[in-house]
């Protein structure tokens, strides 16, 4: 029999990081005693123990079980009366089947199926729907939320209403969950994510009668101000905030007075409005039609239909219907192995009820309209190559030659070449430091701030075009986005915002992630500078910025506001969405927020779409994109909530396990984020003696916060590098997959895949290794302790530190005054081989510079890790970063050959470039990268770049 843990019951609830969590343990507890109350002695002590912990279950399960459909709070007093009749037989038969039926999802099966609480304890009831889960698997289940204080035979005869209006054949199936409160219906929403459509009728209650203190968070933070409403605002106030907390839910009002009268005030939040006396039959149809237009994936079913269509192939592509595979004496092994149905798919069609990526108009412009809507945008677009193509569209339809795009050094390599591409001059922001990791952190809002005020104080602030920021970085740091966006609209009111939140595209499926996400916030923004509320503050905020307009510091150190009457918000986004959603590989979208698309950006945006986008998209790829997003729609509330409690246990057993905090640390808030960003104080979301911490403050307030599905597991301790930790132990020894290390890290992640056998796994192996390592320790002779100990300080104390960016060479300054460098001249001026050398890491470059040599890099440094370019063309190299790369110890460096060296400009080269200033990139590089010869400029004059200057010239010459 199994062993019962009973100090899990005696710990707080601050052990348990949800109340789902609660839940899910307190009825294994449950069946775990009351199947050994029922087996041993009355009289006894461990009875009377055994006793004390059941009550104890039932009194935490009564208050959480009101919130779900099932088991519900019928059958909490079912069991609370088979208990206090001592009829523990029952008791225990019962809470097995419902833990069983639970963890199968099985009791989604059991609408209208004449299920019964007295037969729940029946084995062979429970195999009656173990046998029909096969026959049931093309229905789908859910939950509808009643919002009425109803008694007891008015609740009864509402459920049976609507239930027996479920027809047998209905593909949709549901069940309802009643409360009596407003209080009780946000909190429903909040924690049962079976919970998709929500009916609000005229008489509930204000305030919640169930008290728990796992409850509490769920209600925190709303701001709740109940006692002034009336019967009708309070419906339309429940309204907007289930709306604000769950977008994607259907809510639907049911009023005693005219519905006509209230519609006009709800339209955005309620799909419609009944008077209570109307028929249930059309609230019921309401409900369907809500979930299936959810449920509608156009371009998956045009592809599914058009793969079972008969069809002759005349065109491109032997393996479409699977004829050259399939027939074949050679590959038959590819068709075993990927099944018919992916070549059924497969083809170069884009009539027979498909479409064109290049110009939808069918199911490919209704699924993009659908991921607009689900993801919060304007206007949304699928890219079948990754988001590295997404960026570089963004930037090329954006951004002109000789435009200014303030840039986060350490983003992802292709926004970098999309700068090479566009023309733009990149002013680099420098990320604080996290030296005793190898790793950065983000961009500080004064880092940002600083230098838009030297771009103003050069005159240059008119050229800056966009700020590029990654929001969640790779490890896990997210943007006070909100913040961030506001005070730069105050310092330039015309900003436009690149967004990379390629580790972000499940952001907008939880209200905690949700609130720093960029299409969020650029409709919250939208919106607030458009109120009332918000001129009359900017008014107040504008009389105190008169006495500080030329104080640097006040600018830098206060929350400033953006004029409403010049403000315009414009926010692009670019989503990795087969990073953390259901997409095949290089699937992704770009979503859009900007006022001025339809009138500026639209069609040079598809001119730079139709330059990146392949002209023969993946279809599978486009299907999965489709799919992903009607997933995150009906299921992405649970799967994301699902994917932070993986992550929360794995944190807390690895902090709670003596021998694994030896040799490892998963990396806190306090490490990866500095004090003075953190205004909420919070330090960790794990305390071994506290339990969980509460990090909604910080959410809410602090300028980065910390992904918890980004887990960064220190290994310095164990004298193991990060890479070798990853290939030599994790995934040589265990099969265990990951991607991003540092010198002394390795960066788990959780997703909405991750399973409990995952996590387990991943702690077993973790105990394995740690094992493993106090072997060999103990077997080590004296020499190799002191080796293993030099490992260790290595790894610990003797770290590389991070250089920031330095700056480029005169030669690439187009503007006076401010930082911005001209890196696509740089880059084209490297294609001659006669402008450059090669210089080794092994005391040639250190002599140079020692010498007084003005070294400049003609190519991208990019070590893996850190995996961002520590050198881009055009950089002047200086001390700190040459230490740097002499101090790396990863077997990647792409742009630095191991025979030859780095790429560095040569001095005459050089100043042959200052003293001729190089126009476009087109008039000074021919198509195979030769230099083209020109004519003898004037010196560019001051905020005239020399790009400009040069064509000036030329066309003087013309005339």
């Amino acid at each position: 029999m199994t062993k019962l843990d009973t100090s899990a019951v005696q710990h707080g609830l601050s052990q348990h990081y949800n109340a789902s969590q609660l839940r899910l343990d307190t009825w294994n507890r449950l069946k775990d005693a009351s199947k050994q109350l029922d087996s041993k002695a009355q009289n006894s002590k461990l009875h009377e123990r055994l006793k004390d912990i059941v009550e104890s279950c039932l009194d935490r399960l009564e208050p959480i079980e009101a919130y779900w459909a099932f088991p519900g709070k019928d059958l909490l007093l079912h069991l609370r009366q088979s208990y206090n009749r001592s009829e523990y037989q029952i008791l225990a038969s019962t809470v097995t089947y419902v833990v069983r039926l639970l963890s199968s999802d099985l009791y989604r099966s059991m609408i209208g199926k004449g299920s019964s609480l007295e037969k729940l304890g029946d084995e062979a009831y429970y195999n009656r729907f173990e046998k029909s889960k096969s026959s049931n698997q093309n229905k789908h289940y859910f939950e509808v939320l009643v919002v009425d204080d109803l008694n007891p035979v008015e609740e009864r005869g509402f459920r049976k209403r609507m239930l027996e209006l479920i027809s047998p054949d209905d593909s949709l199936v549901y069940n309802l969950v009643l409360v009596p409160s407003f209080e009780d219906a946000l909190i429903a929403v909040m924690l049962n994510p079976n919970i998709q459509s929500c009916i609000v009728r005229s008489s509930f209650l204000k305030h919640s009668s169930n008290s728990l203190e796992i409850l509490e968070p769920y209600l925190d933070g709303l701001n709740l101000d109940l006692e002034q409403q009336t019967e009708d605002d309070l419906g339309v106030q429940l309204g907007k905030l289930m709306k604000a907390l769950r977008p994607e839910l259907d809510l639907y009002l049911v009023i005693d007075s005219a519905a006509e009268d209230l519609a006009s005030r709800v339209y955005e939040d309620f799909r419609r409005v009944f008077y209570r006396q109307d028929d249930y039959l059309e609230l019921h149809l309401s409900i369907r039609r809500g979930i299936l237009e959810r449920f509608e994936a156009p371009f998956f079913t045009a592809l599914k239909d058009y793969s079972q269509r008969p069809t002759g192939v005349f065109h491109a592509m032997p393996l479409s219907r699977g004829n050259s595979i399939f027939k074949s004496h050679w590959i038959q092994d590819m068709g075993d192995f990927y099944g018919k149905n992916i070549f059924l798919a497969e083809t170069s069609a884009t009539t027979g009820g498909l479409d064109s990526l290049l110009q939808p108009t069918g199911p490919l412009k209704k699924a993009q309209e659908l991921a607009a809507r689900a993801f919060g945008s304007q206007h949304t677009y699928f890219v079948t190559n990754g988001t590295s193509t997404a960026n570089k569209i963004v930037l090329q339809a954006l951004v002109q030659p000789d435009d200014i795009v303030m840039i986060d050094r350490d983003c992802h390599k292709s926004h970098h070449y999309g700068l090479v591409l566009s023309g733009a001059f990149p002013v680099y922001l420098d990320s604080y430091p996290v030296s005793d990791y190898s790793m950065y952190g983000a961009v500080p809002l004064k880092e940002i701030k600083h230098k838009l005020l030297e771009l103003k104080h050069a005159g240059q602030l008119d050229k800056v075009k966009m700020l590029l920021l990654t929001n969640c970085t790779f490890d896990g740091l997210i943007y006070n986005v909100e913040r961030f966006m506001e005070e730069v609209l105050a310092l330039k009111p015309d900003m436009i915002f690149l967004w990379d939140e390629a580790w972000f595209a499940f952001a907008g499926f939880a209200p905690m992630y949700r609130q720093r996400s960029a299409m969020y916030n650029a409709k919250r923004l939208h919106q607030r500078y458009q109120s009332k509320a918000y001129r009359e503050r900017y008014e107040a905020f504008k009389t105190e910025l008169a006495k500080h307009q030329d104080d640097e510091t006040w600018l830098l150190d206060n929350h400033l506001l953006p004029d409403p009457d010049s403000v315009r918000i414009r926010v692009y986004s670019t989503h990795s969405t087969h990073k953390k959603l259901s997409s095949l590989r290089q699937g992704s979208m770009l979503h859009i927020w900007d006022e001025e698309f339809k009138r500026k950006v639209e069609d040079s945006f598809h001119e730079a779409y139709m330059t990146h986008t392949s002209t023969s998209p993946s279809y599978p790829i486009l299907a999965s994109l489709d799919l992903a997003r009607r997933q995150a729609e009906l299921e992405g509330f649970e799967l994301v909530q699902k994917s932070v409690e993986m992550a929360m246990t794995l944190r807390a057993k690895i902090a709670d396990q003596p021998l694994l905090q030896k040799y490892f640390q998963v990396l806190t808030v306090t490490d990866l984020i500095p004090e003075t960003y953190r205004q909420s104080k919070l330090e960790r979301y794990y305390d071994k003696e506290r339990g969980w911490v509460r990090m909604e403050e910080a959410w809410r307030s602090d300028e980065f916060v910390l992904d918890p599905t980004h887990i960064t597991l220190y290994t310095g301790n164990a004298g193991i590098d990060g890479d070798s930790f990853k290939n030599k132990y994790l995934m040589d020894q265990f099969g265990i997959q990951i991607n991003k290390t540092s010198r002394n890290t390795v960066l788990f992640m959780t997703n909405i895949g991750t399973t409990r056998s995952a996590i387990a796994y991943l702690i077993s192996v973790l105990l394995k290794i740690a094992k493993q390592l106090e072997q060999e320790r103990q077997d080590l002779n004296t020499l190799e302790r002191k080796l293993l100990d030099e490992q260790v300080h290595s790894l610990t104390k003797e770290l590389p530190p991070l250089p920031d960016f330095s700056h480029f060479h005169e030669a690439f300054s187009p503007y006076p005054g401010s930082s911005a460098g001209d890196m696509r001249s740089a880059y084209f001026m490297a294609y001659d081989e006669a402008n450059y050398d090669y210089l080794k890491l092994d005391g040639s470059l250190q002599q140079a510079l020692e010498q007084g040599q003005e070294l400049v890099s003609a190519s991208f440094i990019i070590p893996y890790p850190p995996g961002f370019p520590i050198l881009v063309p055009g950089q002047v190299i200086s001390q700190d970063i040459l230490s740097f790369m002499r101090a790396l110890d990863v077997k990647e460096i792409h742009g630095y050959r191991a025979d030859l060296g780095l790429r560095i400009f040569k001095a005459e080269a050089l100043e042959r470039l200052k003293a001729k200033p190089l126009a476009s990139q087109s008039e000074t590089t021919s198509l195979n990268g030769n230099s083209k010869s020109n004519p003898p400029t004037s010196k560019a004059k001051p905020g005239l770049s020399k790009r400009k200057a040069k064509t000036l010239e030329t066309l003087k010459g013309d005339q």
